[in-house]
């Protein structure tokens, strides 16, 4: 029984440390809700990880955070996580926008190099196995994507050339990233426009050219959610007709 315990501890702790490595910001709440444990419980968990060397810095009222520049080895997939990877990629390689396939196949062959042998033989297999069957002739309509999810986490103005078929009209505007999202294998981006003073969602494979400005914009407070309660609101408040 003490055996068992030891085990689902050190689980607990590895997996507290992935947490701790792959968020700025973990409270104690939103651990031992994930863990379905209490808080004292995971007040011990981090003072055993501190015991151990691991630098975990508390922000009075915000949470643990792990010191800036403090890595652990890669931990190993499982075979299952390993292969719920390898689907992603199979849904992605079908994606209509250049940058982001790139940028995941690039990144799915580092984690891959870090696969077990037998994980990564299985893996490669899996991959020669699984198809989807659409975008019929694979054709690339964008390749922004890469570029907007940069300028959008750096707060970067964007200028962009954008053709609206309903007018058929050409605009050139300046846009402040706010979120993106997807419909199916393409991508829309909600952005501030500055041009119409208002948020709009612009389709990518819509816009001819795109540069990042060097200057920056003040983060929106609204959230993705209460973007979405917005557009709500407007879609039922429309007249019929």
């Amino acid at each position: 029984m003490d055996n068992h315990k030891d085990t689902k501890r050190l689980s607990r702790l590895t997996a507290i440390l992935t947490q701790l490595q792959t968020k700025r910001l973990v409270t104690a709440s939103e651990l031992a809700s994930k863990f379905l444990v209490s808080n004292r419980t995971i007040y011990r968990d981090i003072r055993a990880l501190e015991q151990a060397g691991v630098p975990i810095l508390t922000e009075e009222g915000k949470g643990y955070t792990l010191m800036e520049g403090y890595r652990i080895p890669p931990i190993m997939f499982t075979e299952s996580e390993a292969n719920a990877l390898i689907t992603a990629e199979q849904l992605i390689l079908r994606n209509k926008d250049t940058s982001f396939v790139k940028e995941y196949s690039e990144a799915i062959n580092k984690i891959k190099s870090v696969l077990r042998y037998n994980t990564k033989h299985k893996a490669n297999l899996l991959s020669n196995r699984i198809v989807f069957r659409q975008n019929s002739g694979n054709n690339r309509t964008s390749n922004f994507l890469s570029t907007l999810q940069l300028a959008l986490t750096n707060f970067k103005l964007v200028k962009i050339k954008y053709h609206s078929p309903d007018t058929k009209q050409t605009t050139e505007r300046t846009i402040e990233p706010f979120a993106i999202y997807s419909t199916q294998e393409n991508w829309l981006l909600i952005a501030f426009c500055r041009l119409r003073k208002d948020f709009r969602a612009f389709r990518l494979d819509r816009i001819q050219n795109l540069m990042t400005l060097n200057e920056p914009f003040e983060p929106h407070k609204l959230t993705l959610q209460e973007y979405f309660e917005i557009c709500k609101e407007k879609t039922s408040s429309q007249p019929l007709t």
